[in-house]
């Protein structure tokens, strides 16, 4: 009998992932160019290996048995970790990193984002973005957990985890608006707390993956969760809330009389935001975080970045 080590190979764990997406081995052996004798043949021998069932054949699809899930979930785990590897051994030869993700989040103005990224291609560098959206302290956490090498727009202080730099954009002003056509817009000011917790509030979702954050919510108020702050601005503007935005998000609206300010009897909020990078294990920046570090030091870039949101 084959040594488990011996038929666990990258290759054909990546192949149970393709039998498993494509629901059966004929549909498997089609997309990995193989006769479908032979891709059964493989799996025979990897399940005859660890002494398991890895596909019930029963019916006409290929279904994993609860070995195959748990097989499938480990083997997609360890293909994750070789890429790792290879990912550090390519960075350390050539100082650019294959990949840079950034956290970026909902307050951010998304032209700027896209100007920066526009930049970056034009040096044609070997790595590649992946840009994450986050909103409140899920912007910070994609960091710390090592999801992301950058995040951009963060609200909490992360000083607690080891590694953690940080350096501040500047401060955003957060303003309670509605619809003109909303109850609160005809309400005497300055609102209280009293007041706005009998109308409904649109709320965005945190999306850190634990815990989470909410912003300006009254215990016991109505409260319609959205996922982005795009989508938020456009509940306010249907009159479905009210609740704070970001008063450069929100201008254009102002002035079109699309929306209203309103004085609420809280203090005003003058939200300081952050960018951040680092945390466990890191040491250096590779090549193209180096190049985002050195944009975000120019206080034009930082301004735009929190200002730019209508750029037609």
């Amino acid at each position: 009998m084959q040594n488990p080590r011996d038929v666990l190979t990258p290759d054909s764990l990546a192949m149970l992932q393709v039998i498993a997406e494509a629901g059966s081995f004929a549909a498997a052996a089609r997309q990995l160019g193989l006769v479908p004798s032979a891709l059964t043949y493989r799996v025979r021998q990897i399940e005859d290996a660890l002494d398991v069932l890895l596909f019930d054949r029963s019916a006409r699809q290929a279904r994993p048995t609860e070995a195959g899930v748990e097989l499938l979930r480990e083997g997609a785990r360890l293909l994750q970790d070789i890429d790792a590897v290879a990912h550090r051994v390519r960075r350390v030869a050539t100082g650019w990193e294959p990949q840079l993700t950034i956290s970026v989040d909902g307050a951010i103005s998304p032209h700027t984002m896209m100007e920066l990224v526009d930049a970056f291609y034009a040096m044609a560098p070997p790595t590649r973005l992946k840009l994450r959206d986050g909103i409140m302290t899920g912007t910070l956490e994609a960091l710390t957990s090592g999801r992301a090498d950058l995040a951009i727009g963060v609200t909490i202080a992360g000083s607690s985890v080891a590694g953690l730099q940080q350096a501040t954009l500047g401060d955003l002003l957060f303003i309670y608006v509605v619809a003109p056509h909303h109850a609160l817009a005809s309400v005497p000011e300055p609102i209280t707390d009293a007041t706005l917790l009998q109308h409904r509030a649109v709320a965005v979702a945190d999306s850190a993956l634990r815990g989470g954050a909410t912003m300006g919510l009254l215990g016991g108020q109505d409260v319609l969760t959205v996922d982005t702050m795009q989508a938020k601005v456009r509940a306010q503007l249907r009159g479905l809330g009210g609740g704070f935005l970001p008063e450069p998000m929100v201008r254009p609206y102002l002035e079109a009389g699309r929306l209203v300010t309103r004085k609420v009897a809280r203090p005003e909020r003058r939200v300081p935001i952050h960018y951040a990078w680092g945390g466990p294990g890191f040491t250096a920046p590779g090549r193209a975080l180096q190049w985002w570090l050195n944009q975000l030091q120019s206080p034009a870039t930082r301004r735009a970045l929190l200002e730019n949101h209508h750029h037609f």
